[in-house]
């Protein structure tokens, strides 16, 4: 809400003159061509395209992990650890990427956010569908239903719960997310929320009052999905702990 130059004596207290917090706002995002409104967009599609691959696939696979036993599960389910555990690779995942020909643009960078996310979501799922009566699948085949019917038309409305948790939880870590396209997608075209606050800092200057507006912009969306889903997230993270 202060100018740039009271901002810059870093004094905790309210504005001495009058509020310019619509006037920091307006310069935030008319900045540099609006490099903040394109960040905006890009992270809402990255963010978009991401967590709904991350469900879909994490849920197939959560799903089949609990309900079908094989001699796979034990290594499928090493692998699905080894994703939480071994951090991940920035040089060799760079080298296949641009192997691939996906390296500094937007579908590559969703393969990876997609790749970072989907272990934790496998492990929610797998918890979840434990909690779902198997007599559910006995009915839908006994009714004719295939694996895929079986699926999308009775089990995947059953992870509704658990889908609004990884929905929540995974919105907010790629739309937040810093490392990966600052390492993975550069270039001023894919730049992300997250990247945008390089804008307001330099080595011998920084616009505080601006740095912060657009800090308080990035968090209004996540703050929202906390705000209207809290109760889900949470029947979405402890479902599975106890199964009855």
């Amino acid at each position: 809400m202060k100018t740039r130059e009271e901002a810059n004596l870093l004094e905790f207290g309210w504005p001495v003159g009058d509020f310019r917090l619509l006037e920091n706002v307006i310069e935030v995002l008319q900045i540099r061509d609006y490099t903040v409104v394109r960040a905006f967009i890009n992270s809402s599609i990255l963010t978009v395209f991401s967590v709904s691959i991350m469900v879909v696939l994490a849920a197939m696979v959560g799903w089949t992990l609990q309900r079908r036993q094989s001699r796979w599960n034990g290594l499928i389910n090493m692998l699905v650890l080894a994703g939480l555990i071994i951090p991940p690779a920035v040089v060799p995942t760079i080298f296949v990427m641009k192997t691939l020909g996906i390296f500094a643009t937007m579908p590559g960078l969703i393969l990876v956010e997609i790749a970072f996310g989907l272990s934790f979501c496998i492990l929610l799922f797998r918890a979840f569908a434990a909690t779902v009566p198997r007599e559910i699948d006995e009915a839908a085949i006994i009714d004719g239903a295939g694996p895929i019917r079986l699926f999308f038309q009775f089990a995947f409305p059953l992870l509704r719960s658990v889908i609004v948790t990884v929905i929540v939880v995974q919105s907010v870590f790629v739309f937040n997310d810093f490392a990966a396209p600052l390492y993975f997608a550069p270039g001023a075209e894919n730049v992300t929320v997250q990247l945008s606050l390089y804008n307001f800092q330099s080595q011998y200057f920084t616009s505080y009052n601006l740095l912060f507006t657009d800090i308080l912009l990035i968090t209004v969306p996540p703050l929202i999905l906390y705000i209207f889903f809290n109760k889900q997230i949470v029947a979405g993270l402890t479902s599975g702990a106890v199964k009855g």
